[in-house]
């Protein structure tokens, strides 16, 4: 088994008494007091995440945003800069690589986050289909650390530290500086609350953790920010994404700009075909868990769950679940098996709960 790689935080996290778990080959903290305290920080004041397991690519150069474009299904071109942009990364056949977020730094200067697990095999995707066009592809993920600061306070608090932070609009970046060392910072999160997503040189990130723990932000480990996604609804790689996937089976279509001139796996993608439905399931006794069976009405299997939890906000069991597409119920009426023992469902057309972000 190889070694574990380890944030530039983790002593900080040992001393905060976090219980470390491996995580996309990395030394992670998944809880520090408990999993509602820690969800319930971020819904109604503040917590911060170290994800600095993520990873950074940048682009650069005079046609950088033509290669990015050209990369994602996303609308890259034409989005303003300054923007953050959302995106799954696919093949040609249109299957899913990764989903990412794309920062317009600067004309000619773009920073691309990607999933932890999926870095090596995103650069290396990303490099074979470089060729041609007038820029740099460099991968910066061991010389970035990333915080998440998310919840009503975020804004308030961060502009305290960065005092030049502008009131950002949801998913926009800016990009500032803590003395000579590059810090940016995206109004964007994996949680549904408002918030930042801090990228800094490895001492930069450990000042703001510092400063951060000194003002009583709570800190918050991987279950929490689990719990937090669930509840909005938001996929997970390897979960509602994974490589024999396109995005219209993880319900992403709205990401599929068909209208762009061209991108890796348009012309499979445009014909908008799937093989599968993503749906929300609330359950008022159990907790659902991924790879449970999903039951329709006469008790048939009809799909699975991808991601399932207890809901900190609503105390119930929820779940995002894949149905294959010729056994959607037409009576919208499920059951999910747990250990061998079937328990309603109720079908939610919306997210669980409405985050709080701007």
């Amino acid at each position: 088994m190889s070694e574990l790689f380890r944030t530039h935080l983790y002593e900080e996290h040992v001393k905060l008494g976090a219980k470390i778990v491996p995580f996309a080959g990395w030394d992670m903290p998944v809880q520090y007091t408990s999993v509602k305290d820690e969800v319930l920080a971020v819904r109604t004041k503040l917590g911060v995440f170290d994800v600095s397991h993520m990873g950074e690519f940048f682009v650069e150069g005079k046609e950088a945003e033509k290669f990015v474009d050209h990369l994602v299904t996303n609308d890259i071109a034409t989005a303003p800069m300054g923007k953050a942009i959302y995106s799954p990364l696919c093949r040609e056949d249109g299957t899913v690589i990764d989903d990412l977020i794309v920062y317009k730094l600067a004309p000619g200067r773009i920073m691309i986050c990607v999933n932890a697990s999926n870095i090596e095999k995103d650069f290396s995707w990303m490099k074979s289909k470089h060729l041609g066009f007038d820029c740099s592809l460099t991968n910066l993920s061991s010389v970035f650390s990333l915080l998440a600061l998310q919840g009503p306070e975020a804004f308030n608090t961060l502009k305290m530290l960065i005092p030049t932070l502008p009131d950002l609009e949801y998913y926009s970046v800016f990009e500032s500086a803590n003395g000579s060392q590059p810090l940016i910072m995206a109004r964007t999160g994996y949680t549904g609350e408002d918030g930042f997503e801090i990228f800094g040189t490895h001492q930069t990130i450990k000042e703001l953790w510092k400063k951060f723990m000194e003002l009583g932000v709570t800190p918050c480990g991987l279950a929490a920010r689990d719990v937090l996604r669930l509840e909005v609804c938001y996929p997970l790689y390897g979960h509602e994404l994974n490589d024999q996937l396109n995005p219209y089976d993880a319900g992403l279509g709205w990401t599929v700009k068909t209208s762009k001139i061209n991108f890796i796996g348009k012309n499979e993608l445009a014909n908008k075909s799937h093989k599968y439905k993503l749906v929300k399931l609330i359950l008022d006794k159990g907790i659902p868990r991924e790879g449970y069976p999903v039951l329709n009405s006469q008790n048939e299997k009809v799909g699975e769950v991808t991601s399932g939890t207890m809901s900190v906000a609503l105390n119930k069991g929820i779940c995002l679940a894949r149905i294959e597409i010729d056994k959607v119920p037409k009576d919208e009426v499920f059951s999910i098996d747990i250990r061998n023992k079937f328990y309603p469902a109720q079908l939610l057309k919306k997210p669980f709960i409405t985050g709080g972000h701007k």
